[in-house]
């Protein structure tokens, strides 16, 4: 692991993104509540902010961050797409980039298997970073 002890304390955001995309039938059926297993997008918020919490658990070399907030954000965006954007906080001496990483990914893995049995072709990605805040970097934005 990297040695962070140096570094103050700082407030730290960073904001991710994840896209699944499905026909537009399971979409239907998504947006309609008609799935075996249930209310795809509250099962994905809460597989989401688990995953964040246990990110240092998951990457080899991630130093655990006491996370002050994490969101998860779920929406259908027809006629193809589930759309998952992911916010993580905290105050601590290195960045949350991989916690809001990993609770988008686990999100998303999660909207993929509450769907697989009416669709096994839903396609994962982009996952990725679209903003971080605070540390010694500074800001980073994705240019649109």
């Amino acid at each position: 692991m990297v040695d962070v002890a140096g570094k103050p304390p700082t407030e730290r955001t960073a904001v991710a993104f994840a896209r699944i995309g499905m026909s537009p039938a399971t979409l239907r059926l998504l947006r309609a509540g008609r799935l075996t297993k249930g209310d795809v997008f509250s099962v994905a918020r809460v597989a989401g902010i688990q995953a964040a919490k246990r990110t240092h658990e998951l990457i080899p070399l991630c130093h655990p961050i006491a996370l002050t907030q994490v969101t998860v954000e779920c929406a259908a965006r027809p006629p193809r797409r589930v759309e998952i954007r992911t916010t993580a906080r905290a105050t601590d001496r290195t960045g949350v980039e991989m916690e809001a990483l990993t609770a988008a990914a686990v999100a998303a893995l999660t909207v993929y298997d509450m769907c697989k049995a009416v669709d096994r072709g839903m396609t994962l990605g982009p996952i990725r970073l679209e903003e971080k805040r605070g540390g010694r970097s500074g800001t980073y934005r994705r240019r649109k």
